[in-house]
């Protein structure tokens, strides 16, 4: 009689294990995407708080590319105002694409090219630009971690209790795949 009563017990025990340790990793790897959003996320907001410079070196060589700047401009409250980190992914992957359209619009203003502030401005955007493609390729694979753990099964049971859906990565934009070869 003591033996199956022990055998059912060492089950239980197993089985509770078995159970928190799948809770625990679908945590650590939800935290883990979190931490590595925290850690991109200051350098693009910094990027985003650049955007009323950017207006403001503009305005002062009377450039007339108003709809990209009020575009932007758009883009920095959304991205400021959004809590949900997928929000904030595809706010930012739009500010990227809008910042590089602005770049190369800028290309036909060699007053603006020539401007002081819009050199160091330039050369900000392009150090936060590095430290943030340094900072992708780690979000990325931690999205893609936790993305996976909480479709294996059994992890995705508690992913689903727990309301836990799938993350977004950070996408290169179409001019970042483009490779027209080395200019010689």
């Amino acid at each position: 009689m003591l033996i199956p009563i022990l055998i059912f017990i060492i089950v239980i025990v197993a089985v509770v294990t078995f159970l928190v340790k799948s809770y625990n990793q679908i945590v650590i790897l939800r935290n883990n995407v979190d931490k590595a959003f925290s850690n991109i996320d200051v350098i693009l907001k910094q990027r985003a708080d650049e955007v009323p410079n950017l207006v403001r070196v503009v305005k002062a060589t009377a450039l007339n590319e108003n709809t990209v700047l009020k575009e932007l401009t758009a883009l920095r409250s959304q991205y400021n105002q959004s809590e949900k980190t997928n929000d904030k992914v595809k706010i930012a992957e739009a500010i990227d694409g809008k910042m590089k359209s602005f770049f190369v619009s800028v290309e036909s203003y060699p007053q603006i090219k020539a401007s002081q502030s819009f050199l160091k401005l330039q050369k900000r955007l392009s150090n936060l630009e590095d430290m943030i493609s340094d900072r992708r390729e780690y979000f990325n694979d931690s999205v893609n971690l936790y993305n996976t753990g909480i479709q294996v099964f059994p992890d995705m049971i508690f992913a689903k209790m727990m309301r836990y859906q799938k993350m977004e990565m950070l996408k290169f934009s179409e001019k970042e795949i483009e490779y027209s070869g080395v200019e010689l």
